[in-house]
């Protein structure tokens, strides 16, 4: 056991501020003398650790506490995720000492001001904290949204000049993001999707259970078979009759996209693997896709049209009349889902396509230069339209 004074010499943190997250109910001691003086074992040092591993990710107290009381909390756990941010952290630490240094050698860098995201962090923590259930549910912990907001600022200088240039300034990108996380339109459809899928894997849906049970019975058969296309069938037309999503034209769309989450969805590959049996989920994706054929999306059309002959010239009429086409789409899509994309949505999108990322999904998707031939000809027609 230590004394308060002996855990102050030990940490660093003043007698003061033990007294403060006692009274709080942060760290409680162990036990009391019967003096009156506060006692620390080993266990109360380890959850020390903790809290000081938060207030180095910068979260206030309150918080701290609710998570570490929670009956959830997992140390270990938590360590792995402290051990990602703090990284995170360190990087991005690096990277502005590195432009400061290139700034003090007189390099032309852009300026703090200019990639100032401050603000926009600010909205992310008022959204966290407003929305938890929301965040737990879309990003599958508080910590991974914390991650993910580390991951950004880590790249922020590219973040801001991507923002800057897609919505002319961070205030604009700042006042979208307010806009898009609250998005009741986009948070609906999330919904849908979701009480879908919980509908096919807690037996809320006895029709729908009763036919995935029936379309993975037996893994050996050949997703395109017709005794399984019967059933792929079967599960379509009930879940176009009995949820809203899937019902009309877009509807067709979202079971479209849906579909590709059984073979492309981590948790969703996980969930039905779990429900239903090892290979199981990217069982039912096959079967999906084979019966949807060559059913795709109006812009899945037009990009294979786009990408179809590359010997083509990116700026030619012909390429540039597709192009304006998918602008057109992006445009009526983001006005139905009530999304601020900004004004130069496409010319960021143009960009995307030398990432290295892109290049490997769209070149696998339709042939190798498929993604330079896109971003060049989305390029052109940002550069001439205006």
């Amino acid at each position: 056991m230590r004394t308060v004074k002996q855990v102050s010499n030990l940490t660093g943190i003043s007698v003061r501020m033990l007294h403060h997250y006692d009274k709080i109910g942060l760290l409680k001691p162990t036990k009391l003398t019967e003096a009156g003086y506060r006692l620390y074992d080993d266990e109360a040092l380890e959850t020390l650790q903790q809290i000081l591993f938060f207030k180095e990710l910068d979260l206030p107290l309150k918080e701290i506490r609710e998570i570490i009381t929670s009956p959830h909390f997992d140390k270990m756990e938590a360590l792995k995720n402290h051990k990602k941010l703090i990284i995170l952290k360190r990087d991005r630490l690096n990277g502005l000492i590195e432009l400061i240094n290139k700034t003090l050698k007189g390099a032309n860098t852009m300026s703090f001001k200019e990639f100032d995201m401050s603000e926009y962090y600010n909205v992310l923590e008022e959204f966290k904290k407003e929305n938890k259930d929301r965040v737990i549910k879309n990003w599958g912990s508080i910590d991974k949204f914390d991650e993910m907001i580390e991951t950004m600022k880590a790249n922020e200088a590219e973040i801001a000049k991507s923002a800057i240039k897609q919505y002319g300034s961070i205030e604009r990108y700042v006042e979208a993001a307010k806009k898009n996380l609250n998005n009741s339109v986009m948070q609906n459809i999330a919904e849908q999707y979701d009480k879908f899928k919980k509908d096919c894997l807690e037996k809320k849906h006895p029709k729908l259970e009763e036919l995935y049970k029936k379309l993975v019975s037996d893994l050996s058969k050949a997703p395109s078979s017709k005794e399984i296309q019967q059933i792929a069938e079967e599960i379509t037309n009930t879940a176009k009759k009995d949820y809203e999503i899937f019902k009309g034209d877009k509807g067709n769309d979202r079971w479209y996209y849906m579909s590709k989450s059984y073979l492309l969805n981590p948790e969703w590959i996980e969930d039905f693997d779990k429900k239903y049996g090892s290979g199981a989920c990217k069982f039912i994706g096959e079967a999906l896709k084979f019966y949807l054929k060559d059913y795709q999306p109006k812009l899945e059309k037009l990009y294979e049209k786009l990408a179809s002959d590359l010997s083509k010239d990116p700026s030619s009429n012909e390429i540039q009349k597709i192009v304006s086409e998918i602008a057109d789409t992006y445009k009526k899509q983001h006005k139905a889902l009530n999304v601020d994309v900004g004004d130069n949505f496409l010319g960021t999108m143009a960009d995307l396509y030398s990432k290295p990322a892109y290049i490997k999904v769209f070149d696998e998707k339709h042939k190798s230069g498929s993604s330079k031939f896109i971003g060049e000809a989305l390029k052109f027609y940002c550069e001439n339209s205006k």
